[in-house]
């Protein structure tokens, strides 16, 4: 469970994101955004099929990297503008995203294991 705190503010990059890349390499996306990465917020990023999220984070210390996939299911984006890089997100939404709950309708997009028969 990912506490986040009410002075922090979330910014999810609409662009699919090459996952492969690490601290320095999300650092300088979020640049790219027009960001600080350094300014204690945390910036989320989906690649292409939107099955796996990171997130940065500096604590005052370093960064943090948290990530997730989802087993089935893709991450839903809330609904943005044309030509936006960036949108902001609260933390409900975030945890609806978390979740694998689409923003459009909610429901649940997660795997749930079925009961085995013996």
């Amino acid at each position: 469970m990912l506490s986040i705190g009410p002075t922090v503010r979330v910014f999810v990059a609409v662009a699919p994101f090459n996952m492969h890349r690490s601290f320095d390499g999300l650092a300088g996306e979020v640049r790219r955004l027009l960001l600080n990465p350094l300014d204690g917020h945390l910036y989320v990023f989906l690649n292409t099929r939107r099955t796996l999220m990171k997130a940065l984070f500096f604590d005052r210390s370093g960064y943090c990297i948290f990530s997730k996939r989802l087993a089935q299911g893709s991450f839903q984006l809330p609904t943005v503008a044309a030509g936006v890089s960036r949108v902001e997100v609260d933390g409900a939404v975030l945890a609806m995203m978390l979740e694998g709950i689409d923003l459009r309708a909610p429901r649940r997009l997660r795997y749930e294991r079925k009961p085995t028969s013996k």
